[in-house]
């Protein structure tokens, strides 16, 4: 099975997409199919990992990704025949736009993966340009996709409401389980956000929640990690000012080892979005034996089921809630809630078992087997 998967690039904090749609490459590899995931970027990166093609970007708003360069290539190899199957993921970037043009009229099959772009919230936020840009250039480029693939029920649901008729997989991401470390005995117990710090995160309504609770737990601190804008980063820490909350702190990214020792070190994890797809940073806290309070923005409600965390509304009241009850569990019950977040990740969200449902999902595609019960033709 030959493969061509596009994105825009990889980022260095190797998170969401840029860990996601990487590790299912290699996984889809490691299930025996022949893949390149083409994006704009540095040649380097085609020596780290031998299935990227790289393309240089050319000129315009970096926003954009244009890249005549990847453009052509993509036309070539679907005018050759040279993939079976074509499958790109994330929107609203040219790099989103070309496997669209490329394969409109040819045999090839296209499948996309949104990866939240198509969010109520997504929708509604960001640039103007937008409004341009959807009918224009990016649902004209998806409407022939042979499937849709989703990360998540909630993000079916937002497919379905963009008016794509076509049949969905709903397969959630993966993830790798780190090696095991008990948690650390200490007297000061972590409450920790790590993530892009960007207003679609929802962490105004954690500092809004931690200022009606940092009096009441003091042997609790919150630990603020990860990149942003600098406007934004300013604002938030103006904010807490405002609030005059005490022990927080914004210790600015956290990439490779050292964010899963966040995880690890801290005893509570907290993600407070108005939106995500799938939301790869409650994996990675779980699979470090770390319990969650997520907000019902992201599509996480297998935390109550599997004992794991909470999943409140969105907003400051819920949250605050929710954290309260979180914040006055002693430390034995919270490791254990960590360890049932672990095994569910090993149960449920290995990279084996994703990259082979996936591969199903293209043997089904391609007519060489039954489609499997995660392809939802409702």
């Amino acid at each position: 099975m030959r493969l061509i998967h596009t994105m825009p690039d990889i980022d260095k904090e190797a998170s969401g997409p840029s860990y996601s749609v990487t590790r299912l490459c290699e996984s889809l590899i490691a299930h025996g199919a022949q893949v390149q995931l083409a994006l704009i970027g540095d040649a380097a990166l085609m020596q780290e990992r031998p299935y990227v093609q790289t393309f240089p970007a050319g000129i315009g708003p970096a926003r954009l990704g244009n890249s005549p360069a990847m453009r052509r290539w993509l036309k070539q190899q679907v005018a050759r025949q040279a993939a079976d199957i074509v499958h790109n993921h994330s929107l609203w970037m040219l790099p989103n736009v070309y496997p669209g043009w490329a394969t409109r009229g040819s045999r090839i099959p296209y499948v996309v993966s949104p990866r939240g772009t198509l969010s109520e919230w997504a929708m509604a936020s960001g640039s103007k340009i937008k409004r341009v840009y959807w009918p224009l250039l990016q649902r004209p480029s998806i409407a022939h996709a042979t499937l849709f693939h989703a990360t998540a029920e909630s993000e079916y649901e937002d497919i379905r409401r963009m008016g794509f008729r076509q049949p969905v997989a709903v397969i959630p991401n993966g993830i790798d389980l780190p090696e095991y470390h008990a948690k650390p005995v200490r007297g000061q117990r972590t409450l920790l956000f790590l993530g892009r710090l960007h207003p679609v995160k929802g962490i105004d309504f954690l500092l809004q929640a931690w200022a009606q609770l940092h009096a009441e737990f003091p042997e609790w601190q919150l630990q603020i990690a990860g990149p942003g804008e600098a406007d934004y980063v300013h604002y938030l820490k103006t904010l807490a000012q405002d609030l005059h909350v005490q022990r927080v702190s914004f210790d600015g990214p956290i990439y490779g080892a050292g964010k899963f020792n966040a995880y690890r070190q801290a005893d509570l994890y907290v993600l407070p979005s108005h939106s995500e797809n799938f939301g790869m940073t409650v994996a990675e806290a779980l699979a470090c034996g770390t319990p969650c309070v997520v907000s019902q923005g992201a599509p996480w409600q297998g935390l109550q089921a599997n004992q794991a965390g909470w999943w409140p509304e969105i907003g400051t009241e819920p949250l605050l809630a929710a954290l309260r009850s979180a914040l006055a569990k002693p430390q034995t019950e919270l490791d254990a809630m960590g360890e049932n977040g672990r095994q569910w990740m090993d149960r449920a969200f290995s990279w084996s078992h994703i990259g082979d449902t996936m591969k199903r999902v293209y043997d089904g595609i391609l007519k060489r087997a039954p489609m499997p019960d995660c392809v939802r033709l409702d």
